[in-house]
């Protein structure tokens, strides 16, 4: 499996509501702290992110399926204002692998690669910034495979954050492998 097996779709919140719903408050998925949302509540915030110029969700598709959840969005205006000092170029970014039965060797970490590779087509993304929770260690093991470098703690609202870093260089580099 590669990243290239993958395509992406922007998220319809009324139509993808009730998949992302299943998704994101699955256990597997307690690092979103939305657990006790309800559909409702999960159209709304996707509702909001598809009408805000600083964010985007998208579904990525293997075939027609959704697979995966991506969120985009500009660090300078959204999640980490006033935590680090945004650069020109800089893209947050979240991501999603639902919960399966049948787990996939490589599936997370070509999801992950799909995702990096599709913010970095775009010339002006020179490098991505995340904030995961600190002590969602795979999710810390994924980002290292792919380039990441890990900068340092910080302290957000709803969790403390492990703030990291990649440039199209790193993340070329790590993919090379």
């Amino acid at each position: 499996m590669t990243d290239t097996d993958f395509g992406f779709r922007p998220v319809d919140p009324r139509a993808d509501a009730a998949l992302l719903h299943s998704w994101i408050t699955h256990p597997k998925a307690a690092f979103w702290m939305m657990q006790d949302a309800r559909p409702a509540d999960i159209e709304r915030v996707y509702t909001e992110m598809a009408a805000d110029e600083h964010q985007e969700a998208l579904l990525g598709l293997r075939g027609e399926r959704p697979v995966f959840l991506m969120e985009k969005y500009d660090p300078a205006h959204r999640e980490l204002v006033g935590l680090y000092e945004a650069r020109p170029g800089d893209v947050g970014m979240h991501f999603l692998t639902p919960a399966t039965d049948t787990p996939e060797h490589g599936f997370t970490r070509a999801v992950l690669t799909a995702v990096m590779a599709r913010l970095f087509e775009d010339p002006a993304v020179r490098r991505v910034v995340v904030e995961p929770d600190v002590r969602n260690t795979a999710v810390h093991a994924l980002n290292a495979a792919v380039g990441f470098v890990a900068e340092r703690e910080i302290s957000k609202p709803e969790k403390r954050a492990l703030l990291s870093f990649c440039t199209r260089e790193q993340f070329t580099r790590a993919v090379a492998r």
